[in-house]
């Protein structure tokens, strides 16, 4: 089957829509669905909210696409509202658990030099850190949960999960590295936006 949004250019597909036609906004749906969520996946590090970003975009399309002027392409526009929905997202984030966040902190010394970060642009790196702890695989999880939320030492982590003190020290800097490939986009999304 041809896809038949390839050959309608992305004014046609824009004008098709601000005329209802239900059939070429379900073709763009189901084309750009899955690439937007992912997109968006890669700021937010959470499957359910990246969803809802990304439906919410659409609807908006829908709803609102006679005022929609674009310049460039409409794939780009679509991307874009994605990237600043994401962000506006992040800033919207409140963290109340300051103690174990701060602690989280010793993780990303060495990788990224926060001080040039405002107060708020480090609550959204420290947020996106503990929803990356949540994705990493379960013992590795409890370890670095062990040492950096509760501030057990290497023995007393040893001692708890029933491994061996180095077997801590190297799923706590695979951890690490997890962690800071993970936040490479957060961060980067956020000296841009200075």
């Amino acid at each position: 089957m041809i896809h038949y949004l390839n050959i309608l250019d992305s004014n046609s597909v824009l004008q098709e829509i601000q005329k209802k036609n239900r059939f070429v906004f379900k073709k763009l749906f189901d084309e750009l669905y899955q690439d937007m969520v992912s997109y968006a996946m890669g700021y937010l590090f959470d499957k359910g909210n990246s969803e809802d970003i990304v439906q919410d975009i659409f609807v908006y399309l829908w709803e609102r696409s006679e005022s929609i002027n674009i310049e460039s392409s409409l794939k780009g526009y679509l991307f874009v509202m994605v990237r600043n929905k994401c962000l506006n997202h992040l800033k919207s984030i409140k963290i109340t658990d300051h103690a174990n966040v701060l602690a989280m902190g010793t993780i990303l010394d060495e990788a990224y030099d926060l001080e040039g970060f405002s107060a708020e642009d480090k609550s959204i790196i420290y947020n996106q850190v503990l929803k990356i702890i949540e994705t990493l695989p379960g013992k590795m999880k409890q370890i670095v949960k062990l040492r950096f939320i509760d501030n057990y030492k290497y023995a007393e982590i040893a001692d708890e999960t029933g491994v061996s003190v180095n077997t801590v020290k190297t799923q706590l800097k695979r951890a690490k590295e997890k962690i800071t490939h993970s936040l490479v986009s957060v961060v980067v999304l956020l000296l841009s936006s200075q």
